[in-house]
């Protein structure tokens, strides 16, 4: 049975000191958002939190973003401000993640192929 094989819609924002992505629902939401702004933020991300890759780009290793990281970049560490910037300013990326098989009941032993 397959699994894992869903869309993952993000905002990237390159700063000038570190890399930072959101995950979003879709890109149009974010369209409408933009154009919007009655529409709540709750309805356009996916989870009110802040990844930082280091500068490594959309696709390095996801750490929250510190406070620090945050007034650094954008002069505040309201996470909802800096949310907002990222939505206005970032780049839209999706991506699907590769279909994978796996056992379905470890309770039965190893599966023989």
């Amino acid at each position: 049975m397959p699994r894992a094989v869903e869309q993952t819609s993000k905002m990237f924002y390159k700063g000038s000191s570190d890399d930072f992505v959101i995950f979003v629902d879709d890109n149009d939401i974010v369209n409408k958002w933009r154009n919007d702004r009655s529409i709540p933020l709750a309805d356009v991300v996916n989870g009110f939190k802040i990844f930082v890759t280091h500068k490594h780009g959309a696709q390095g290793i996801l750490d929250n973003a510190s406070k620090s990281s945050l007034q650094n970049e954008f002069g505040t560490d309201n996470e909802d401000d800096c949310l907002i910037k990222i939505l206005e300013n970032g780049e839209f990326q999706s991506s699907q993640s590769r279909e994978r098989q796996d056992d379905t009941n470890f309770a039965n032993g190893p599966a023989l192929r």
